[in-house]
């Protein structure tokens, strides 16, 4: 038996024009192991994933495979030498089916040219049973949630009876449940002495999963351990260069709200298929946050408080004065001035073909209409100044959307919400997938922002960041508002517990939501 790795890059080189993605990179997995490489966006990760799927070609350097070396010039390739890959940004046909989709690219045809769809079918049938996905198989891709998209995409690439599974970021859009359902299935993987590389922004997961990491920075792979030998204060340090002291901005003192109108509200607010008479106030330079397990009417509060959404009964207030939101051009206007960064920002916050610089502009264009004409400059000093907040490479006035990595696009989906002066902004999960410094800039903007008065409506997956960054929390719970937590209740285990559903007996359920909304 060969005591050769699984895989092993040496020397890895690719650059796109002056930007070099990844700088001789090396590292080596041995056979049934899982490995994680971690590192801030545009640090390689992902470069190295295309170049081991097949879909660049590397500079220099080389890939083994069982001690081998390989040219992986084409996803062919990387398919013939064992390797299939689940990437972030999922590649699964809307307008197919389920099961199409699962038969994609290469179809079991017969010799006749006919698709036995009868066999197919009770193989992927078996196939989702044996993994525990319960999925219509004639249902469309484009009717499922993104969360079991990734997990049919997972799903696919295992179906393939790979040697060697890449995983891109594939927790990104998994939360709860769904997290622990991937975990079974890299550790099944592993016990057929599949080897997993595994790309994450989360610790607890790289711990819980992993054997082995390495950590890129730059482009370049700067070290290479067993997991447990490495603490989460050391990988943050070599991740991002630097000691973080803390990642999360300093707490700031309770503030008594009693009295103070609201700068949105919700009333009785029911909406979508989940949301039920909701009361909710957002204040001035507050930052309140919504927890929930997917699923639990985050999704509609969101749409409807910009505009995307059918309220079934209840109203939105803003200042205190009822708002009457027909579409997200009423949440634009000046008067209104709400911005929201979605769940998906490649589908649902960018055009990945336009520059940077014309999607931060792009929803308050008029604003720099010159008569007939645009007013280059005006547009460009508003996208600079958003720039700089953000902390975006310069680059994005006049590079596309999609040449970013995702942290970056992430900062231009922000950027345009400063360039339209939004005072109130809805973020649902915006970290999904950005790194640890990324994040950090982000708190620390997100601080900033609020404490020169914007407010902030924000829904996220990671715990953590609802109990250090936000001054209360909603909890919701089949559509409702469970439970209101702020202070010393505002906790992880809290917050854990009434997205399960459970009780608290310091929870702070109090009717000041209700109340201090004008009637």
């Amino acid at each position: 038996m060969s005591s050769a790795p699984a895989v092993a890059v040496s020397g890895l080189t690719k650059a796109y024009g002056p930007t070099v993605a990844n700088d001789q990179v090396e590292f080596s997995v041995a056979k049934g192991r899982v490995h994680a490489l971690l590192g801030e966006n545009g640090a390689g990760k992902s470069t190295t994933m295309k170049l081991l799927s097949g879909l660049v070609r590397p500079d220099a350097g080389s890939i083994r495979i069982d001690g081998r070396e390989v040219a992986l010039r084409s996803p062919r390739d990387a398919h013939a030498a064992g390797v299939q890959t689940a990437f972030q940004e999922l590649t699964l046909v809307p307008d197919l089916t389920v099961l199409d989709n699962m038969l994609l690219p290469r179809a079991p045809w017969t010799p006749l040219g006919t698709l036995n769809r009868g066999r197919t079918r009770r193989a992927v049938s078996a196939h989702f049973e044996a993994l525990d996905l319960a999925v219509d198989l004639d249902a469309h891709a484009s009717e499922l949630t993104l969360a079991v998209r990734q997990k049919i995409e997972i799903a696919r690439t295992l179906y393939r009876k790979p040697r060697i599974l890449l995983l891109d970021e594939p927790t990104s859009a998994l939360s709860g449940s769904d997290v622990d359902w991937l975990g079974r299935i890299i550790a099944d993987a592993a016990a057929q002495e599949i080897t997993v590389l595994f790309i994450s922004h989360r610790l607890p997961e790289v711990r819980a999963f992993c054997d082995t990491l390495t950590i890129l920075r730059n482009g370049r792979s700067v070290h290479s351990a067993k997991v447990d030998e490495v603490t989460d204060s050391e990988v943050v340090e070599m991740i991002i260069g630097r000691s973080v002291e803390s990642a999360f901005p300093p707490p700031r003192p309770p503030r008594d709200r009693n009295g103070e109108t609201p700068a949105l509200a919700t009333r009785a607010l029911s909406a979508g298929p989940k949301l039920k008479d909701a009361d909710i106030a957002l204040h001035r330079g507050e930052i309140l946050g919504i927890a929930g397990l997917q699923g639990m009417g985050q999704e509609a509060l969101f749409s409807a408080l910009f505009g995307q959404e059918h309220l079934h009964a209840g109203h939105i207030e803003l200042d205190g004065a009822p708002l009457h939101l027909r579409s997200p051009a009423d949440a634009l206007h000046p008067s209104v001035a709400i911005g929201l960064v979605p769940e998906e920002r490649k589908t649902q916050g960018l055009f990945l073909k336009l520059s940077g610089r014309q999607n931060a502009s792009l929803p308050v264009v008029d604003r720099f209409r010159r008569g007939p004409l645009l007013d280059d400059a005006a547009e460009a000093r508003a996208a600079a100044g958003a720039f700089a907040a953000v902390e975006v490479d310069g680059r994005a006035h006049y590079l596309s959307a999609g040449a970013f990595s995702g942290g970056n696009q992430q900062k231009i989906v922000l950027a345009k919400w400063l360039v339209a002066q939004s005072r109130i902004l809805l973020l649902f999960d915006p970290t999904r997938g950005i790194d640890v410094g990324t994040k950090e800039q982000l708190y620390a903007l997100l601080r900033a922002y609020t404490d020169a008065g914007g407010s902030v409506l924000l829904h996220s997956t990671e715990i953590p960041e609802l109990v250090h960054l936000c001054d209360r929390v909603g909890v919701l719970y089949e559509g409702r508002v469970s439970r209101w937590l702020e202070g010393d209740s505002l906790t992880e285990n809290a917050i854990l517990e009434a997205t399960l559903g459970g009780s608290d007996p310091l929870h702070i359920s109090t009717p000041r939501d209700r109340q201090e909304i004008p009637a």
